[in-house]
């Protein structure tokens, strides 16, 4: 059992004094009956409520799998650019993020969700949940990189070691401009893109394609997202 105003408030309906204004002006229902009570205990799941007339569902989480293109950021809201949040365009709840990120000029899976506890456990190095990328890179690739990689390889500065988790590197295809994918166990800050530049090599593309058992829809072009199905939930 929930209290109305919050119902409406965390389906993005508006703040809570807000949704207390629309309660009182008899613009919400229950089972097609006015509520005037902004404390009215509301029985998600058992019972339909409406805002003037349009049914809102209640979901304590949401989770959408989107399709990130590149140049749009990894953000809740930023003063320039479109953010990954802004292409969520079914939902007008407030509380959604990504879970993790991905650079501006990087394309592929995303999690967005308002399930905090869920994104540590995707993102914690503890939990050690694998994180696959597709790239093309400027170079050669060998069995050298192979196994610098696979040993964890330093990203830092040269004033600070700033070594990496053991991570697999696959050749799909050697060659000046390379193709490879990678998989990861951690998200530091331009992770990808310094691991290779640490072996002399540079990331031209990248693209995430999946994280843990969550695989990108290859049915989703760049930009467009679905919500996750009940067993992608429970897979993660």
């Amino acid at each position: 059992m929930i209290r109305l105003d919050k119902y409406l408030a965390d389906m993005g309906i508006g703040t809570r004094q807000e949704v207390k204004k629309y309660i009182r002006q008899g613009r919400v229902t229950i089972d097609g009956l006015p509520v005037k009570k902004a404390e009215t205990k509301v029985d998600t799941g058992k019972v339909c409520v409406a805002f003037d007339g349009e049914s809102v569902e209640y979901r304590e989480y949401e989770y959408y799998m989107l399709n990130k293109p590149a140049g749009v950021v990894s953000a809740t809201e930023d003063p320039r650019d479109r953010t990954v949040v802004d292409l969520i365009e079914g939902t007008r709840r407030t509380d959604l993020f990504p879970a993790g990120r991905l650079d501006k000029d990087t394309e592929g899976l995303l999690l967005i969700t308002n399930d905090g506890a869920l994104a540590h456990r995707l993102l914690s190095p503890k939990k050690h949940v694998d994180k696959v990328y597709y790239a093309r890179v400027k170079g050669i690739i060998g069995d050298e990189d192979i196994r610098h990689f696979k040993a964890g390889v330093d990203i830092g500065t040269g004033e600070k070691e700033e070594r990496t988790l053991p991570a697999k590197l696959e050749i799909i295809r050697s060659a000046e401009v390379s193709e490879i994918r990678l998989t990861i166990q951690e998200g530091k800050y331009h992770q990808v893109k310094r691991m290779f530049e640490s072996v002399g090599k540079e990331v031209m593309y990248l693209k995430r394609e999946r994280m843990g058992k969550l695989v990108l829809d290859e049915t989703l072009l760049p930009g467009q997202y679905r919500r996750l199905t009940e067993e992608e939930i429970k897979g993660l």
